[in-house]
């Protein structure tokens, strides 16, 4: 087997445990509750198949779902920042995304922490949007957005650091 591909199932299966064991049974403030799986789009592989990201990315939603009890509220979320990843990239990266040798070792920490902010974010807005389902309630769907947001990119941000290999 492919080492990306044992390292990609591995991580796979750690966020789902750690979503579904830790994560969803806190309680911040009684309405934060991080989604750390997210971090699975950050570190997937550039240059993999889209095809199979799109899979995974709906598998790793609907697992999350089946455990928290949404209604496919995540399996939503995560397809969408899959599509949304490539133009996400682009964004933060500008024209060195559309080079076949890009590489995260070749960006700034800011361009890799504006990348994760938006694919949090995203992830969040899709999320509570859909859940709440209701444009009158919009200041307490953006309270969510922000404020789980921001614990989320945080726990994101230093998972990254931890778990990241070292030449990042």
């Amino acid at each position: 087997m492919n080492n990306t591909l044992i390292i990609n199932m591995l991580r796979f299966v750690l966020l789902v445990i750690t979503q579904i064991l830790i994560f969803n049974n806190l309680n911040f403030l009684g309405f934060i509750n991080p989604f750390v799986y997210v971090i699975f789009f950050y570190w997937y592989p550039i240059k993999g198949n889209r095809a199979l990201f799109m899979l995974i990315a709906f598998l790793l939603g609907l697992v999350i779902d089946i455990f928290s009890d949404t209604l496919a509220l995540n399996a939503l979320a995560s397809v969408t920042i899959a599509y949304a990843r490539p133009a996400i990239m682009r964004f933060c990266f500008g024209v060195n995304y559309d080079f076949q040798s890009f590489s995260f070792k070749n960006t700034t920490k800011v361009q890799r922490i504006t990348f994760m902010a938006l694919l949090v974010f995203i992830h969040h807005l899709i999320f509570f949007s859909f859940e709440i389902l209701s444009i009158a309630h919009i200041l307490l769907i953006l309270k969510k957005v922000f404020a789980t947001g921001i614990v989320t990119l945080i726990l994101c941000v230093l998972f990254s650091s931890l778990f990241s290999p070292k030449s990042e």
